[in-house]
């Protein structure tokens, strides 16, 4: 379900908490890095608790139940206090916010707890667009980039729209559309190595629908997209290649001095 314009959201808050995701703790740190800046910059304090892992949606969409519930057990008291928790990651945060609940349906306390939880569970574009309420400075020269949200963050976190709007602060940063915009991409965590041709024929379709809009670069909230794509390309020798959006966003309003 995708939330946008159905969502109160609260007034800027002091200090937050960062859900990094397994993907960028392990793949693309960088973006990571980029995000605690990005909110810093607005005057947030961010914390993150040391021992979070993965969210449990590898396990949750491979059908292992037990284990999503152990993943996800793990996760669920590692934010205390009452501040919102932001994921670089629409589909992690979707897993969070939409399918915690689900889990612990059979237990009231639980329950409760991931009720809480998934209330402040916040993806970042989103967070950036509609709590912190961020104004972009574009300090880059003309550039055309073409977007890529994975779909279960668009189903379920309306990420295209958050990130669409973001992107729409930068005045010298045009978006084009591409013929595959809300098409998987052929990573879906476990699907690409239980089906390796069918992925692979997906993630060519999708490389191949992003690379006909001209654009420079593609952007995603979702690291696991953005390997996938981005390897597809390495396997073709292309060295054309797509970044976080936390990382564009950090390095197009020139860091520090990137606030209105």
């Amino acid at each position: 379900m995708d939330e946008t314009g159905s969502r109160q959201y609260p007034e800027k808050p002091a200090r937050v908490y960062l859900f990094g995701t397994c993907l960028i703790d392990m793949f693309c740190p960088e973006a990571g890095m980029d995000a605690v800046r990005l909110l810093e910059r607005e005057g947030i304090e961010v914390h993150f608790p040391a021992d979070q892992t993965c969210c449990g949606q590898p396990a949750h969409s491979s059908g292992f139940p037990e284990q999503t519930r152990a993943v996800a057990l793990a996760q669920l008291r590692l934010f205390p206090e009452p501040w919102p928790v932001i994921v670089p990651s629409g589909s992690c945060a979707g897993m969070m916010r939409h399918h915690y609940p689900k889990i612990f349906a059979d237990d009231p306390r639980l329950l409760g707890e991931a009720r809480a939880l998934a209330d402040r569970i916040f993806e970042l574009s989103e967070f950036l667009l509609n709590v912190a309420r961020i104004r972009l400075a574009d300090q880059g020269a003309p550039v055309r980039v073409a977007l890529h949200t994975s779909c279960a963050a668009r189903r379920e976190m309306g990420t295209h729209v958050h990130a669409r709007a973001l992107l729409g602060q930068l005045p010298a940063v045009e978006v084009a559309m591409h013929g595959h915009e809300s098409e998987c991409c052929g990573f879906g965590g476990t699907f690409s190595l239980k089906h390796p041709s069918i992925s692979s024929a997906m993630a060519s379709d999708k490389v191949d629908a992003l690379k006909e809009t001209g654009a420079q670069t593609f952007l995603s909230a979702d690291c696991g997209c953005m390997l996938n794509l981005n390897h597809t390309l390495q396997k073709r020798g292309d060295g054309w290649q797509g970044q976080h959006l936390a990382t564009f966003l950090w390095q197009r309003t020139g860091g520090e001095g990137g606030r209105q």
